[in-house]
């Protein structure tokens, strides 16, 4: 039982060492003081005209 419990925490601290640096990475990305420039540049790049197909 303890030998379970001890892979478990084992995986959990691995788990958080390797992705904790992408959570924070993503955080800081999606900060609504980002959110503004992400919405231009999704907007500009949905509207232009290299997107539209001529006919």
């Amino acid at each position: 039982m303890f030998l379970l419990l001890f892979f478990v925490l084992l995986i959990q601290f691995f788990t958080y060492w390797i992705f904790e640096p992408l959570a924070y990475f993503l955080e800081y990305v999606l900060e609504i003081r980002l959110f503004p420039v992400l919405a231009l540049i999704g907007l500009i790049f949905l509207f232009s005209t290299k997107n539209i197909d001529k006919n």
